[in-house]
């Protein structure tokens, strides 16, 4: 097809922080109600109404607010009573097993014109800072991209391999027989399986602009699961810019990853877009669309970028959604305004109770390793290792 045959209203994005609920379906709305004391706390509209014992109503965002401290009063009572009820605001703590976190410092991180490819000693020093604040798994980086791309990727394989470390491996693709073939041949060389992350664009504007369709979304696809089948590699599909992209699209590549064999499916907030109604939204779409298609063990991933400054929230609200794993990078860098900020969404979780916690001291020496690799500044009111925080933690 031509550009001058395509329509340019084909590449309007969709928006998931406005879908609506499938039909039967309530909004979902993780964590439940707030009970206090002779009252509830009652979803209205999108936003919070406080049913009082009288029959009044306060309205947080309209009318007249009552004396703050009854509200203050209300509002504690509403918590307190919560938090006895094995009650939050998402339901952290209540899956079977922790969420998983990704480290994409060395593929996704490394991608921002400001960061840098670290010198390979400090690659290393990063991983065993990984290990030391429990990431689970991490992206090696993307070996098709050049002969030092491939020959850092077998770096760290062989430095996890033979320090032990707790690290599992993935490494990016394109959806391209030849891409795959790169991670294959890494694994092979360093002796080691690396589970295959392979992405394709999956909104209108992409699709617009290379002049793809469903038909050419479903073969690569299906490429990239037959040559990770071939080399014996489980692979994830990556679906870049899933939050502005249609169900219809989303569907065709769901299903075209479930029929290559996919362990995984990893949702993408590529332009840093969705809000966390949108998190929801995506996720139990997601997760209806596999079921329908008798492939409910395949996991879900999410990465989120940081272009509205919502990474850290959306990230959270995927967990409390039921996400398996979630992708975050050291000190947030990455393309534009950067990712998911890593030693944050840790932070949170072991607070949250949906992985074990992890002192602060050890998030701030990866801080560290991830600043001497990078080149990347640490702010001086970073929330963990900037130092006016320190210096009030030491005061404290």
């Amino acid at each position: 097809m031509s550009a001058d045959d395509r329509d340019p209203g084909a590449a309007a994005p969709f928006d998931w922080n406005r879908a609506e609920p499938a039909p039967g379906e309530s909004p979902p709305r993780p964590g439940g109600q707030l009970s206090a004391p002779g009252g509830q706390l009652l979803p209205s509209g999108g936003q919070l109404r406080l049913q009082l014992p009288s029959g009044g109503q306060l309205l947080p965002s309209g009318g007249q607010l009552p004396p703050s401290g009854l509200l203050a009063d209300v509002w504690g009572a509403a918590w307190g009573a919560a938090r006895a009820e094995g009650e939050a605001w998402l339901p952290f703590g209540r899956a079977a097993r922790p969420v998983e976190v990704l480290d994409e410092t060395l593929r996704d991180g490394i991608q921002g014109v400001s960061t840098v490819n670290p010198p390979r000693g400090r690659k290393i020093e990063l991983l065993h800072a990984m290990a030391s604040v429990g990431v689970d798994v991490v992206n090696l980086g993307y070996p098709a991209a050049g002969p030092r791309q491939f020959d850092d990727a077998c770096l760290l394989v062989r430095e996890i391999v033979s320090s032990r470390l707790p690290l599992g491996l993935t490494a990016a693709a394109r959806t391209l027989a030849a891409d795959v073939e790169e991670v294959a041949r890494v694994a092979e060389r360093a002796g080691a399986p690396i589970m295959v992350y392979a992405f394709i664009g999956s909104s209108p504007i992409r699709h617009f602009v290379e002049g793809w369709g469903p038909d050419f979304l479903a073969r690569s696809v299906d490429e990239a699961g037959r040559a990770a089948a071939a080399a014996g590699l489980p692979f994830c599909l990556v679906a870049e810019d899933a939050t502005r992209s249609p169900p219809d699209m989303l569907r065709t590549l769901f299903r075209a990853a479930v029929d290559a064999g996919a362990a995984r499916l990893c949702l993408c907030d590529t332009t840093g877009h969705v809000t966390p109604p949108g998190v929801e939204a995506l996720i139990a779409f997601a997760r209806r669309e596999l079921a329908a298609l008798g492939a409910t063990g395949i996991e879900l991933d999410w990465h989120g970028h940081n272009d509205r400054g919502l990474g850290l929230a959306a990230a959270l609200w995927a967990v409390a959604g039921g996400v398996e794993r979630v992708h975050a990078t050291a000190l947030g860098v990455g393309e534009r305004t950067g990712n998911t900020c890593l030693e944050l969404l840790v932070d949170n979780l072991g607070r949250l109770g949906a992985r074990a916690p992890v002192p602060r001291e050890r998030l701030a020496a990866y801080c560290a390793a991830a600043s001497r690799a990078l080149a990347w500044p640490i702010a001086a009111d970073h929330p963990i290792a900037g130092a006016l925080t320190r210096q009030v933690t030491r005061r404290g």
